[in-house]
């Protein structure tokens, strides 16, 4: 049994905000990588510096750690709301899941975490999906 999702033990697990810069390098070097990803890297700006920051970010505060998103970009932020504008499909999310498990996979962490931590990302995945359809008028 773990603690993952209560207080700062996910974003401990991880190794904290040096963990977080692994994880969403691999993440995105997935991204630029696997040919299912294609679509979403190319919603993505070319220089992925501040990307990347962002994510890491607002992954800390997700995790159970510090909440420095706020402290460098403003208000609080709503995944779905930011993507919004973006046409997301159920094979987009599908892609995104598929880098982060590349990532995690690459990540020294146990199965457990990685487990849980896709079952945690899988919601949000999801739930921009379902935003992006309402908001563009699309269903896949």
């Amino acid at each position: 049994m773990s603690n993952f999702g209560f207080e700062d033990a996910t974003y401990k697990a991880v190794g904290g905000y040096d963990g977080l810069g692994k994880l969403v390098d691999d993440f995105y070097t997935a991204m630029e990588t696997l040919p299912e990803a294609k679509h979403i890297r190319d919603m993505h700006p070319k220089d992925l510096e501040v990307t990347k920051d962002k994510l890491v970010y607002f992954l800390s505060g997700w995790m159970g750690g510090p909440r420095i998103y706020p402290e460098k970009y403003g208000r609080g932020l709503s995944l779905p709301m930011a993507h919004q504008h973006l046409k997301i499909t159920a094979e987009d999310a599908k892609a995104w899941l598929m880098c982060m498990q590349a990532a995690l996979d690459n990540a020294d962490y146990p199965q457990n975490l990685k487990d849980y931590l896709m079952d945690q990302l899988a919601f949000p995945a999801n739930r921009i999906n379902e935003v992006s359809q309402k908001a563009h008028g699309h269903t896949d």
